[in-house]
């Protein structure tokens, strides 16, 4: 009968293998001119906003292929990526910092990067987006709001944060449906004209919207809020513009 093999050096490899496992794990940067005396009282990168997109690729293999390499405008990436078909790709940690803002600012926020989330759809901005494509966006928005404590009104559009320089998520993609799930921002109530003193731009201002470029501004709200193009403002903007300054003024 022949001998069974002895366990005892596959067993004696699994501390060997461990560690060499732990050595691959990122090593904490510690100053070497400084005696380093930790603290538990600290935290990763909180991301405060989630800033949607759409691919310009024509399938999901293309855009993984974009977001995972070198390409010809340097390295992009973004934290998701939802295919059409409605599959989630994760490419980056909710806790590191994705490429996918580039220049621009909402608000008070001027390094977009690393305040945010980054959420790629695979789209051409051309065609509608698909129904199972924003029922997993919306399955998402909802893990990441409540697990990282991230406002459900934070979440804005690449074209919000650059207007004039981005065009995504476009005027096809469905605001409403996403407000109607309770997720961004968007005019609650019946709309009423406001008085006359009020002013748009300070309103667009409050929002978060850049006003270097003041009819790129427009256009990138009418496509958030108004599902149309268009560089001016008409009396229907002004509605939604005194209803959304209002309701920050009361949440504020």
């Amino acid at each position: 009968m022949t001998a069974m093999p002895s366990l005892t050096p596959r067993r004696a490899l699994l501390p060997l293998l461990l560690a060499l496992l732990a050595g691959c794990a990122p090593v904490p940067v510690h100053n070497p001119i400084a005696q380093w005396v930790p603290s538990p009282n600290f935290d990763q990168r909180r991301p405060v906003l989630i800033v949607l997109h759409f691919t310009n690729d024509d399938s999901a293999e293309q855009a993984l292929q974009t977001l995972r390499t070198h390409n010809s405008g340097g390295p992009v990436s973004s934290h998701y990526l939802i295919g059409n078909d409605g599959h989630i790709y994760q490419l980056v940690d909710d806790s590191q910092r994705a490429w996918h803002a580039g220049a621009g600012r909402w608000g008070t926020i001027t390094d977009v990067n690393s305040a945010s989330i980054g959420i790629e759809l695979d789209n051409n901005g051309d065609s509608p987006f698909t129904q199972v494509q924003i029922d997993s966006l919306l399955r998402l928005l909802a893990d990441l709001t409540d697990r990282l404590r991230i406002p459900r009104t934070q979440i804005i559009g690449h074209e919000d944060l650059a207007p004039g320089r981005k065009d995504d998520p476009g005027p096809l993609f469905p605001w409403r449906q996403l407000a109607n799930a309770g997720f961004g921002l968007w005019p609650r109530g019946p709309l009423i004209d406001p008085p006359a003193d009020f002013d748009p731009w300070m309103a667009l201002g409050l929002i978060g919207y850049p006003l270097d470029n003041r009819t790129a501004a427009v256009r990138s709200f009418h496509h958030h809020f108004r599902g149309m193009d268009g560089d001016s403002l008409d009396a229907q903007d002004l509605r939604v513009l005194y209803a959304l300054a209002r309701q920050l003024g009361a949440s504020s």
